[in-house]
C-alpha cells in the first residue's frame, strides 16, 4: 500500500511541475486534464503526508523514551506517544479507502430520467413523488435542478420527466438511484381501501462533455414540431419543440420545455450526448468480469432497488437490506442515510476484492 501511496505523491509533484510548464499552460486540454488529475489525488497526498508526519513524531518520541528522562518528562512523552498512536488506525483506514478505484464520472452533473411504469395513473403520481424527492435532495446539497422535458398527466403526476442536476459530486451520490422503485399504498381513487403496488423507473446518466463523445452533425436528424401539453393539446403555435435522432445508435431525444427552439435543441443535445456516453460505457462495462462490477447494482434499470410502503411508513433498499421507518422524511429529500449506507457497502466490497 505504501509503495502505491509514494507513487501517488511522486505523481502529484510531477503534476506541479507540469502545471507550471509554459507549453502546458498554453494547451487548454492538457491544462484541464492535469489540473483535474491533481485535484483528484490531492486528498490522498495530504492524508499520506499527515500519516508520514505522525509516524515520524512517533519514532522521535520512542527514541526520546530511550534517553535518560526524569519521571515527569517520561510520563509526558508516554502520553504524547499514546495520542499519536491512536491516530494511526484511522489514517491507515482512510488511506485504504482513498486508494480504491474512483468512478471517473463521480464529479459530474447528472441527467435524471423518471418514468411511470406499472400501475397507470398511480405509477405516474409516484414518478411525480420521486421527481419532487430528488429536487428537494438536490436543494439540500446545494445543487441546481433544471427540467429538460416532461410529460404530465394532468393530475399531478408524470408519465416521464427528464431533468438535469448541476453540482459537484452529483453523480457520486445520485448514481445509486438507478433502477426500478416500487410504491405500496392506497390510491386516492380506491374506494375499498386496498393497497396497490406500482412502479417507476429511474435512470441516472453522467453529463458527457464534448471531448468525451464524438458526435457528428451529419449523424443527427433534427425535427421540429409544436409543443403540446397534458392530453396532447397544443400549447405553442410555433415550431419550438425539437426532436433529435442519432442515426448510428437510433437514440431519440425530444425537448419542448423552452419556448425557444435554440434552447430546446441545446437541452436535447445534452441528453443525447449523455445517453450515447451511457451506451458506450455499458458496452465497455459488459466486457469486465462479473466480480469487477459494483456490489450494489447501480447500473441495471430493470432491477427493483427500493420499496416505499405508505401503510407502514417504511422504505426498504433491497440491495443492502436497509429498512428505515422514515418514509415522510425520505420523500422530503432526506436521502443521505440511504446513500451513505450504499457507499459504505460498495467500498467494503471493493476493499474485499482488493485484498
Amino acid at each position: 500500500m505504501f509503495d502505491r501511496l509514494q507513487a501517488v505523491e511522486d505523481r502529484y509533484e510531477k503534476l506541479n511541475e507540469l502545471l507550471m510548464d509554459p507549453d502546458v499552460i498554453s494547451d487548454t486540454n492538457k491544462l484541464r486534464e492535469y489540473s483535474k488529475e491533481q485535484s483528484d489525488i490531492q486528498e490522498t497526498v495530504e492524508t499520506y503526508r499527515k500519516y508520514k508526519e505522525i509516524k515520524s513524531q512517533i519514532d522521535d518520541t520512542k527514541e526520546m523514551l530511550n534517553d535518560n528522562l526524569d519521571d515527569e518528562m517520561r510520563e509526558m512523552a508516554k502520553m504524547e506517544l499514546d495520542e499519536l498512536e491512536e491516530q494511526m488506525p484511522d489514517l491507515e483506514e482512510k488511506l485504504r479507502l482513498l486508494l480504491l478505484p474512483k468512478d471517473p464520472n463521480d464529479d459530474k452533473n447528472v441527467i435524471v430520467e423518471v418514468r411511470g411504469a406499472a400501475g397507470g395513473d398511480e405509477a405516474a403520481l409516484f414518478a411525480g413523488d420521486l421527481f419532487r424527492m430528488y429536487s428537494r435532495y438536490a436543494d439540500s446539497q446545494g445543487w441546481k435542478t433544471e427540467v429538460i422535458e416532461s410529460n404530465e398527466t394532468g393530475i399531478g403526476g408524470f408519465k416521464e420527466v427528464i431533468f438535469m442536476i448541476n453540482g459537484k459530486g452529483a453523480y457520486s451520490r445520485m448514481k445509486y438511484e438507478n433502477g426500478a422503485h416500487r410504491v405500496q399504498r392506497v390510491p386516492s381513487t380506491e374506494s375499498g381501501g386496498r393497497i396497490h403496488t406500482s412502479t417507476a423507473t429511474v435512470a441516472v446518466l453522467a453529463e458527457a462533455e464534448d471531448v468525451e463523445v464524438d458526435i457528428h452533425e451529419k449523424d443527427i436528424r433534427v425535427d421540429t414540431f409544436a409543443a403540446s401539453g397534458p392530453g396532447g393539446q397544443s400549447v405553442n403555435t410555433t415550431m419550438s419543440a425539437v426532436r433529435l435522432t442519432h442515426e448510428p445508435t437510433g437514440i431519440v431525444v425530444s425537448c419542448q420545455d423552452e419556448k425557444s427552439q435554440i434552447k430546446n435543441k441545446d437541452k436535447a443535445m445534452k441528453v443525447l450526448r449523455a445517453r450515447i456516453y451511457d451506451k458506450f460505457q455499458k458496452e465497455a462495462q459488459a466486457e469486465y468480469d462479473e466480480h469487477r462490477k459494483s456490489a450494489v447494482g447501480t447500473g441495471d434499470r430493470s432491477e427493483r432497488i427500493r420499496t416505499y410502503n405508505f401503510p407502514q411508513s417504511r422504505v426498504t433498499d433491497h440491495r443492502i437490506g436497509l429498512t428505515l421507518q422514515k418514509l415522510d422524511q425520505i420523500l422530503e429529500g432526506k436521502l443521505d442515510e440511504i446513500v451513505d449506507a450504499l457507499i459504505v457497502e460498495e467500498q467494503s466490497k471493493m476493499m474485499e476484492n482488493a485484498e
